[in-house]
């Protein structure tokens, strides 16, 4: 998978917002959003602080626009994206951006698909024209040779990341108990080897011409630009693409809720075994979702938290342990993963995390807990924004989930608002669910996996 990581800042950058008010303190994300005739939107935002522009462009489909026997197709044709287009020959769109000093990358997701040049910002035409001709002529060079090839990369890519990696199906297993079978996030994101071995050509255009389309994307170009110049530009290359005339079908689900809890056990090549607690939760931007990653961050948010420090270092019969609360645009899952150190079982480990988590459920979390988690989320706000490929992702992330590109001093105020009350209500909510359990062994040893919810 073609995928990017947003350069990291020091996180001392935190410390320039002071507690009181500091939602406040986070910067505004300044913009101007303009719309084309064919419904392309884009979001300027400048940024004079270095001689970097960035296009930054989002595709409204992700795995979860797929239906089940035809998965993995989102991620697929990220790939087929970088194989040329009318007017860009195999291999020169990569070629042509190297030689002008930029770096572009994209990524797939449950909800959306992106592509993305960084770079000095006097090559801004160069990323704008190839980004235009791959979204309006791509079809006219896709033959069975590009698929074919493309194909095999993606396969050859979950034989590394997810067949043959240490624990590298337990996520794919957990979503398929988690969710029910029609539900888009039942299934990951890379597709399964028989449903990309039974797409054809004819399956690859028709998911181009219905998601491939400037009326469902959203081109954020930031950095050293003109805004002037950025819309001739952008009327000029992208405003003779046609929009579909029918708008992709969104998927409709309903909040998962499980009967019971769901023990499973999985055999790998392995030498430690590792535990898995995944609970139903709330879709991103949902009004718990704060509270939520609060107490994701008190039990397993790093070496200060409850579950490293009784299971890592006081008892130390535990190698790692994390907590964590993704949250995507249909739903999201709330988890709990430990690896018990050597010499020791996944039951003893547990029996621990079922010892805190009923000292959650019942008393919630302390000040002290609350004021670091707080501080964390307001470090990871401005790391977000601390590059400025990192403020494109997020007025483009903000305008996909909220509608709103500068949307980020209103998400800092959720965390800001945050109170004990509201992490020990969401503890009692959401952790006395059912929930998956999940313990991947070594091959031959199923002895060692939980037999119960328990905790």
């Amino acid at each position: 998978m073609r995928h990017f990581t947003l350069p990291a800042a020091a996180l001392a950058l935190a410390a320039v917002v002071a507690a009181p008010g500091a939602a406040q303190r986070i910067p505004r994300l300044e913009f101007e959003k303009l719309t084309l005739p064919n419904g392309l939107e884009v979001i300027i935002h400048v940024d004079r602080s270095t001689p970097i522009a960035v296009v930054d462009t989002w595709y409204k489909v992700g795995s979860g626009d797929e239906k089940r026997g035809r998965t993995g197709f989102a991620h697929l044709f990220e790939h087929v994206m970088f194989m040329g287009s009318q007017h860009v020959p195999v291999g020169k769109f990569d070629e042509w951006l190297e030689a002008a000093g930029v770096n572009n990358n994209g990524s797939t997701t449950t909800d959306r698909t992106n592509y993305y040049e960084a770079g000095p910002s006097n090559a801004l035409p160069l990323k704008l024209w190839l980004d235009a001709d791959r979204m309006g002529w791509l079809l006219p060079t896709m033959d069975q040779q590009k698929l074919d090839l493309q194909r095999d990369v993606v396969k050859n890519e979950r034989r590394e990341r997810v067949d043959n990696a240490p624990y590298g199906r337990a996520g794919e297993t957990i979503n398929a108990a988690l969710y029910p079978a029609s539900h888009p996030y039942s299934w990951p994101v890379i597709g399964s080897m028989d449903d990309l071995s039974a797409a054809s050509l004819q399956d690859v255009t028709d998911f181009f011409r219905t998601y491939y389309a400037p009326n469902n994307a959203t081109i954020v170009i930031a950095g050293d630009v003109q805004p002037d110049s950025i819309k001739a530009w952008v009327r000029k290359y992208f405003g003779e693409i046609p929009r579909n005339q029918v708008a992709p079908a969104r998927p409709q689900v309903t909040g998962v809720t499980l009967a019971k809890d769901t023990v499973l056990v999985l055999e790998d090549r392995v030498q430690l075994p590792r535990i898995y607690y995944a609970w139903p939760s709330i879709p991103a931007f949902h009004a718990d979702e704060a509270p939520l990653d609060f107490l994701a961050d008190a039990l397993g948010g790093g070496e200060a938290s409850r579950l490293h420090r009784r299971l890592v270092y006081e008892l130390r019969i535990a190698q790692n342990v994390f907590a964590g609360n993704p949250a995507a645009k249909l739903g999201g899952t709330f988890q709990i993963i430990a690896t018990p150190a050597p010499g020791h079982t996944p039951a003893e480990v547990a029996r621990v995390i079922g010892e805190e988590l009923q000292k959650v459920i019942a008393d919630g979390i302390t000040q002290r807990e609350l004021d670091r988690a707080r501080n964390s989320t307001r470090a990871s706000f401005l790391d977000g924004l601390s590059s400025i490929l990192g403020k494109a992702e997020q007025l483009n992330r903000y305008n996909y989930f909220v509608g709103n590109p500068d949307f980020v001093q209103q998400d800092a105020a959720r965390y800001e608002a945050v109170t004990l009350a509201d992490v020990h209500r969401v503890a009692r909510q959401y952790l006395t669910k059912h929930k998956v359990v999940l313990t991947v062994v070594p091959e031959g040893k199923r002895d060692l996996a939980l037999t119960g919810g328990t905790p």
